[in-house]
């Protein structure tokens, strides 16, 4: 996932099996890959206005975010759905909640 804007793209999804609703072959939608490590890899460069994951009770997933990494159980409980947003503020805004704290 990048941040492009306003917008979020998913960039890439990786799976260890198949699933419904999964392509089996590179499509005019995106391009199907079976990587070196055995995972499965869907390239779609899709814009989204969010994406929605939930917070893995064993996956452990995590944002990266300017050189920092987030695990996203420490913003909310396991089994949580997160939504993620790209939103433009202002450097006042981003003061203003700093020292309105």
């Amino acid at each position: 996932i990048r941040v492009a804007r306003d917008q979020v793209v998913v960039v890439k999804s990786r799976y260890d099996a198949f699933g419904a609703g999964m392509p089996e072959h590179s499509t005019a939608e995106g391009t199907f890959r079976v990587a070196e490590d055995g995972w499965i890899e869907w390239t779609i460069n899709r814009p989204m206005l969010e994406v929605v994951v939930r917070v893995g009770r064993v996956a452990n997933h995590t944002l990266h975010l300017k050189g920092r990494e987030i695990p996203l159980a420490s913003l909310a409980a396991p089994g949580t759905a997160v939504a993620l947003r790209s939103r433009i503020y202002s450097e006042f805004d981003l003061w203003k909640v700093r020292c309105l704290q």
